[in-house]
């Protein structure tokens, strides 16, 4: 799971996590930073690697978490990197929030249906995506979600998509 440094969405973070790791996931959190990351309500985390050293081979998914701290990913070439490298190994690659900005932007949403909190759903027709507009939306491996009143779902449609593998 990347998180931004600063301003992540607590309950974007929070909910998938918990989620993951009641089905046995191991969840791993990287940041831009290896400080203490903190979210727009005040949870603070400890990331355990850099965006940076992500190696996309070593995981089953990719989540990219919410919240206004996201823009920092947006035009960030790592994360685009991320983004590409998970699309082409086949790995589940998830967004929510403002984070889907970050895969339009990587160019692996052209011609995928997807979904943004609703104030950038423009950046992602732009790059080609099909706006949907839906709480949760998944096209092939890529899993989108709207923002923090869907966390509880994008969380479930992690598992079902990591449960088929």
């Amino acid at each position: 799971m990347i998180v931004a440094a600063r301003n992540f969405r607590d309950e974007e973070f929070q909910r998938p996590k918990e989620i993951l790791e009641s089905q046995g996931a191991k969840v791993t959190i990287a940041s831009s930073t290896l400080d203490l990351a903190t979210g727009m309500l005040g949870a603070r985390v400890k990331p355990d690697v850099l965006v940076k050293d992500i190696k996309v081979e070593d995981y089953d998914a990719i989540v990219f978490v919410g919240g206004i701290g996201a823009a920092e990913y947006w035009k960030n070439p790592v994360a685009h990197r991320i983004a590409r490298e998970a699309v082409e190994k086949g790995k589940i690659l998830c967004t929510i929030c403002i984070a889907p900005v970050t895969l339009a932007n990587a160019g692996v949403l052209s011609g995928k249906k997807a979904t943004v909190f609703s104030s950038e759903a423009e950046k992602l027709k732009a790059k080609g995506a099909k706006y949907t507009g839906a709480k949760v939306e998944q096209d092939g491996n890529i899993i989108t979600a709207s923002g923090p009143e869907a966390a509880k779902e994008f969380g479930e449609a992690i598992v079902r998509a990591l449960a088929k593998r």
